[in-house]
């Protein structure tokens, strides 16, 4: 049986920009799924980190200054430590745990629990044995030359993965990218029989290899490649440099 008849979890978070470094979480989910039995169950939260959301952000996902205001819990530091309780939770059970454009997601919430405090994710998902299914690598990595853009929309629309109008919701989008994640194994047999482990080590390799391809083509249009980072499934914490 494939792993992707067997139980897994799928992650997605709504922020307040695209910096992993800076910007906030405002929404998270987390679904427990069991295909072979059709349920799911999603942890869901709202916080309100006291900051001001950038209209283009809130925008995206719907949610505004004053939604989060009203809406947000204001103990965020123990919100964000069961967010990062509920992503670790499946990695413990040894289940997959599904997050589309990993690398920007885990990093987000690393960084938050180092702001607050907390044991930073990236330590904790290297002292355990981590299987990370991201559906964004491997989508790139199996469909390598077919063209059209690899946002999740774009993504599920390919693969007839309806997302539904809560599109760009933190709910919504980590349903999709698990539906999504089943296609790929559906259309893909060989990643559905692999073991996790070895599932695990081709996205480390394959988000290598497109990292390294994409600068390449922006080195020949003459752009800057400073943003594009080989990591996976997170970016890796470095510490800001002392200016004094």
């Amino acid at each position: 049986m494939g792993w992707h008849l067997a139980p897994m979890a799928s992650a997605d978070t709504e922020t307040s920009g695209i910096s992993i470094e800076t910007d906030r979480i405002l929404t998270a989910a987390v679904i427990a799924i069991d295909p072979a039995r059709r349920t799911r169950e999603t942890t869901f939260w709202v916080l309100d980190p006291g900051i001001d959301v950038p209209a283009t952000a809130a925008e995206i996902h719907g949610y505004d200054t004053a939604r989060i205001r009203a809406e947000g819990r204001k103990d965020v530091a123990a919100a964000i430590g069961e967010i990062a309780d509920a992503v670790m939770a499946p990695v413990h059970a040894g289940i997959p745990l599904i997050v589309y454009n990993a690398p920007y997601d885990l990093s987000l919430i690393d960084r938050e629990t180092r702001r607050y405090g907390l044991e930073p994710l990236e330590d904790r998902l290297r002292a355990a044995t981590a299987t990370v299914v991201d559906p964004f690598v491997l989508d790139k990595a199996l469909d390598k030359y077919r063209p059209g853009k690899r946002t999740l929309t774009a993504v599920s629309e390919h693969y007839r993965v309806p997302v539904g109008e809560d599109a760009h919701g933190a709910e919504a989008d980590a349903l999709a990218s698990a539906r999504v994640a089943y296609r790929l194994c559906q259309k893909f047999p060989k990643i559905a029989q692999m073991p996790l482990a070895e599932l695990h080590a081709l996205q480390v390799r394959a988000k290598a290899e497109q990292a390294a391809s994409f600068r390449a083509y922006l080195t020949r249009q003459g752009k800057a490649v400073d943003g594009v980072r080989d990591e996976w499934p997170l970016v890796p914490y470095t510490a800001p440099t002392s200016t004094s």
